[in-house]
């Protein structure tokens, strides 16, 4: 692919500005996509050679509806990369390669709801709910400590039943630590994340980090670079306020035009294709945010297994594979672990 002059002017400076940097505790993390079959050794080569140090890998459960309180996990007709057994073995495979591992749970609704909205409608149904809950959370959490795996996620984007159940969810962080000794931490989404009240029994502020940064169409570097301002000014209170490292539990752009107006939108409907503005907003959320001490790193969405069918020049979503974007990602977290 080729790239414009001065594209490569900014890579440039990107590699050089960050010589001298040490990345020893920051997670240049990307998110692993579920598989239908097991990985194996050579997908996870294009995971080093972007330079990645952490992988997150994320086992699902399944629920009907908003209000169900049935869930469903690791059962046979799941995808290898779903379920206990590619858990395990795709966490083994990571760590014989010198990766560092995440394990996230994650929930998806049948309609494909928003996960943060579950809300049961009676005191029954969420005590089944959180029965259900407790059992698929602690079966990760026994292959996390199993494993030795550095980090697991107790939840992801869960607000409502996190804010609605806080007391179930003091007692489930017990729980997990009584089986898993590693670093803990929950997944919130941008807009609720000031809102959790349990960031104090964890060991990182999780932050699923879609944060809307400009209306525009195509925003330059220094315009979302300007934008993040208030938003990192919001991040570093937090984490003052708890004395926790904020960590991007996710983080990423599709390569479409206003791409930084929703950065959460997965929509078909927009079809464009804007390779600039993913590569600048990815630059300008590593420029913002890698170098400060109170972050921690953060984990790219997505990134499929393989590698060479993935993504691509006519593929707008979020994964950078096989676009322009992959040597910004190459090049900072090349970068941040120079000596």
């Amino acid at each position: 692919m080729r790239l414009s002059f001065s594209f490569l002017i900014l890579l440039l400076f990107l590699i050089t500005s960050c010589h001298g940097q040490k990345a020893a505790d920051k997670l240049n993390g990307i998110s692993l996509v579920a598989s239908r079959e097991q990985v194996s050794a050579s997908d996870i080569k294009p995971i080093l050679e972007v330079n990645a140090n952490a992988v997150a890998v994320m086992p699902y459960a399944f629920m009907e509806s908003l209000a169900t309180p049935n869930l469903k996990f690791n059962v046979t007709r799941q995808w290898q990369g779903e379920r206990l057994d590619g858990i395990r073995k795709t966490t083994q495979l990571l760590h014989s390669q010198g990766l560092k591992v995440m394990i996230k749970p994650h929930i998806w609704i049948g309609n494909g709801d928003f996960t943060g909205n579950i809300v049961m409608s009676s005191e029954e149904d969420w005590r089944k709910f959180e029965v259900n809950y407790e059992e698929y959370i602690l079966l990760y959490a026994q292959v996390a400590a199993d494993e030795n795996v550095e980090l697991f996620c107790v939840g992801t984007e869960l607000f409502e039943f996190a804010n609605e159940r806080s007391e179930f969810w003091e007692q489930l962080i017990i729980k997990v630590r009584k089986i898993y000794k590693g670093k803990l931490t929950y997944a919130e989404n941008w807009d609720k994340v000031e809102d959790v009240e349990f960031w104090g029994e964890l060991d990182f502020i999780g932050v699923d980090a879609y944060f809307p940064l400009s209306e525009g169409k195509s925003p330059n570097l220094e315009e979302l670079r300007s934008s993040w301002k208030p938003h990192k000014s919001q991040l570093r209170d937090l984490s003052n306020k708890y004395d926790r490292k904020v960590l991007f539990t996710e983080y990423g752009y599709r390569n479409t035009n206003y791409a930084t107006k929703q950065p959460w939108e997965s929509s078909r409907k927009e079809t464009s294709l804007n390779y600039d503005l993913q590569s600048n907003a990815l630059m300008a959320m590593y420029q913002e945010f890698w170098r400060e001490d109170w972050f921690s790193g953060g984990f790219l969405w997505k990134w499929f297994h393989n590698h060479e069918q993935a993504g691509g020049m006519q593929n707008n979503q979020f994964t950078p594979q096989n676009k322009p974007a992959l040597e910004v990602v190459k090049g900072f977290y090349g970068g941040m672990i120079r000596d």
